[in-house]
């Protein structure tokens, strides 16, 4: 370990920095240990004797944890807070006693040390109500700790172990529970609003879960071993650990850390997908169907309507809301995500673009007499590499692919016999079934040019979908060939507007409905290129969906997604692919698409009419950034597209007449107007990101100083800076970047 030298009030009295990377040699520190006085520093402060020792934290990995009681006011307290904090750490990690050094200081506070390969700058962990003071820090990368003689534990100073990233998250998680938050924002309504009783419809989960406890579903399987102030620690029976998980006491869900039972770990159980899990095996289709049986769900009950004004609440829109979608489509969802990990955001993405390519030309929706709609959409699924953005889509999107494979095998199984025919002479062709040529039937594409995507949109005229790993390359080829005029084939496409592309040296292609929806992942630093003004004032950038989750990258979890929701999903698509195919695409004489034109209902035009009104006074108002102003006309296109989309998925999971399908719902207006409050703040996160990046650009721009002055400038411009972008663009790590701030901050 390295030690300091420490004077008065616990400070190192000689330059301890060094000491961070270089420990004392032996006669060094023998030296300023039994330093007495008379020495002064370059500013003229005395240095003052030599009182003691301390550890500096930081190095070879050391970390300490540091609980100041004296925040509490009685000695009482100060007890009853250890003790209950000792026997949360020693239930909640295994062998706790034997894995950590904890000594006492004397102030009746506590020092718990441990070495661990991932540790942090120091950290103020939990502040109790009604304090100033953290109660709970951390002293890690540039900190130290004085060393004391009271030990607690069985191993000293020079027995600290190295513990696990688990264990040491753990220690810092329970310590997280003592931290108190104040409320941001608390608004009273100026009266009690008047209420009236109106009737809603009440789902099987949210009924159940309002019926039954928890501990109904799992006293079978965990005992409570303890009772704190805002949780049950729960214990699975036969557990040799001390812990299992909790029961938290709010909203009376579950979480388990532990993998040794038939509930997910790591993720919040209610009590329906408890009895899901414990009774069906994880299938939430299942369990509601059983519960409906039984007298859950499906009843008129009475709620609440507040006549008067409401005090409005934050709702986060930067969510996908997987509740447009179908209840079986967002437990498959839901399962991909807790088993497999894929992301929700991905996913629901995903499931559009399905749509889209699914409806084609066989559906538009007009808005009013003039005003068309189809069902194209353009989707960016940002993240950086690794988190698994491919990964995410193909769950979704396997079966449609599927698909795709069938129609290329037909089509060369067909093209083949077309072959051998036209290889016979002309009597054995008089003689022979006459074959005509087979149109192509491939309705997803990769890496293609526009000319041969074209050729294909000729012969398939429904939809040819585009899905790209990384859509980096669709967007550097947009103007590869031809010095612009791809892009504003792509911009015409993107508008359903009939698209001619004249050729030299072979023949012209014609698409009168074009519709070609767009979806691929792309790094954020590889989309911030494409954010140029030319792209903005086009209007192609305004084109794009964006969606840029907060992710990180999940450790291995040994949940399985069950066979029978994955061949339900597959059999459930591939169904609705068949259906849209051999019974709603309608072809005129010519071999053209006559499309089924789809109309709002009544109450959807209401509701439409607000949202196109309200996003009118936005456009027209001064709050908004003018720079994110350009992309709410798009809005007012895409709102009725995700309408139609959505619709129809509603009409053919409920098995309706066709009718149903060519009437736009107020529910699914709603819906749509969910996508599309969701998309928008996907945009402006990724605007902010950009600038964010940009300004940091632009400080070390053509620098030739060493990374940490570089950082330095970006520091001293915003000591807010997002330090994971500093890294990536400096090209060191995150505990680097914690390291400059520290070394700054003591500056």
């Amino acid at each position: 370990m390295s030690l300091v030298t420490v004077g008065g009030k616990k400070q190192p009295n000689f330059s301890w920095t060094i000491r961070q990377t270089e420990p004392y040699k032996k006669t060094d520190f023998e030296r300023d240990y039994n330093y007495s006085g008379g020495k002064f520093k370059k500013n003229g402060d005395e240095i003052l004797p030599t009182e003691g020792i301390g550890i500096v934290t930081g190095y070879n990995g050391l970390e300490v944890v540091d609980v100041d009681l004296k925040v509490l006011p009685s000695l009482k307290e100060q007890q009853d807070f250890w003790t209950e904090y000792l026997s949360f750490l020693e239930d909640n990690i295994a062998d706790f006693d034997k894995k950590f050094v904890i000594y006492k200081t004397v102030n009746n506070g506590y020092h718990i040390l441990y070495r661990c390969s991932k540790i942090e700058g120091n950290l103020k962990i939990a502040k109790l109500k009604g304090q100033k003071e953290a109660i709970i820090e951390t002293r890690g990368i540039g900190g130290y700790v004085f060393i004391y003689e009271n030990k607690v534990s069985k191993a000293d100073y020079t027995q600290i172990k190295e513990v696990s990233e688990l264990d040491r998250e753990m220690l810092l998680e329970v310590s997280r529970f003592y931290n108190y938050e104040e409320e941001k924002v608390k608004v009273e309504p100026e009266k009690k609003p008047i209420k009236d009783q109106v009737e809603v419809e009440l789902s099987v989960w949210d009924d159940y879960n309002s019926r039954v406890s928890i501990f109904d579903v799992i006293n079978d399987d965990f005992d409570t071993v303890r009772q704190l102030a805002k949780m049950y620690v729960i214990k699975r029976h036969g557990a040799e650990s001390a812990h299992s998980g909790y029961v938290y006491k709010d909203s009376m869900c579950m979480f388990l850390f532990t993998t040794g039972t038939i509930y997910p770990h790591e993720k919040l159980i209610s009590p329906f997908v408890a009895y899901a899990y414990k009774n069906h095996s994880g299938n939430f289709s299942e369990a509601a169907k059983v519960l409906y049986q039984n007298g859950y769900g499906s009843r008129i009950v009475k709620k609440v309507k507040e006549l008067e004004k409401k005090v409005k609440t934050v709702v986060r829109v930067d969510k996908f809301p997987i509740e447009i979608f179908p209840l079986e489509i967002q437990n498959y969802i839901l399962n991909c995500y807790s088993t497999l990990d894929s992301s929700i955001d991905y996913m629901g993405c995903s499931m559009l673009w399905l749509l889209s390519v699914i409806l084609g030309n066989s559906l538009k929706v007009q808005v009013k007499k003039g005003w068309v709609e189809t069902a194209v959409t353009w989707i960016s699924i940002v993240g950086k590499a690794g988190i698994g953005k491919t990964p995410s889509l193909k769950h979704v999107l396997f079966p449609l692919l599927k698909a795709n494979d069938r129609e290329i095998k037909v089509y060369m199984k067909n093209y083949a016999k077309y072959d051998e025919y036209m290889a016979l002479d002309k009597d054995a062709k008089n003689n022979t079934e006459k074959i005509k040529k087979p149109n192509k039937t491939q309705f997803i594409v990769d890496d293609i040019t526009l000319e041969a995507l074209f050729d294909l949109h000729e012969e398939n005229k429904n939809a040819v979908g585009i899905f790209k790993d990384e859509l980096a390359g669709w967007l550097k080829d947009m103007n590869k060939y031809r010095d612009g005029s791809d892009m504003q084939t792509w911009l015409t496409s993107w508008s359903g507007t009939s698209v001619t592309l004249n050729r030299k040296t072979s023949k012209s292609s014609f698409v009168q409905q074009p519709l070609i929806p767009v979806l691929g992942g792309i790094q954020p630093g590889i989309l911030e290129s494409f954010y140029t003004d030319e792209n903005k004032d086009n209007g192609f950038i305004d084109r794009m969906l964006l969606c840029f989750p907060d992710l990180r990258v999940e450790k291995y979890n040994r949940n399985q997604l069950s066979d029978e929701i994955y061949e339900w999903y597959n059999d459930y698509i591939i169904s609705f692919y068949d259906y849209f195919k051999n019974k709603v695409l309608n072809y005129a004489e010519d071999g053209d698409i006559n499309p089924y034109i789809a109309t709002l209902s009544p109450d959807a035009e209401v509701e439409w009419e607000r949202i196109f009104n309200e996003i009118t006074d936005w456009q027209n108002g001064d709050d908004e950034n003018e720079y994110m102003k350009s992309m709410l006309p798009k809005q007012k296109s895409y709102i009725p597209r995700f309408a139609l989309m959505l619709n129809t998925f509603h009409a053919f999971h409920k098995q309706l007449p066709f009718e149903y399908f060519t009437i736009i719902s107020k529910e699914s207006m709603l819906k749509a107007e969910k996508l599309s409050k969701y998309f928008i703040a996907m945009a402006k996160k990724i605007k902010v990101n950009t600038t964010e990046v940009n300004d940091m650009k632009n400080l070390i721009k053509g620098s030739t100083a060493s990374q940490f002055e570089k950082f330095k400038s970006m520091f001293e411009a915003d000591p807010e800076i997002n330090k994971t972008m500093a890294a990536e663009l400096l090209g060191v790590s995150r505990k680097t970047i914690y390291e400059y701030v520290s070394k700054l901050k003591k500056v």
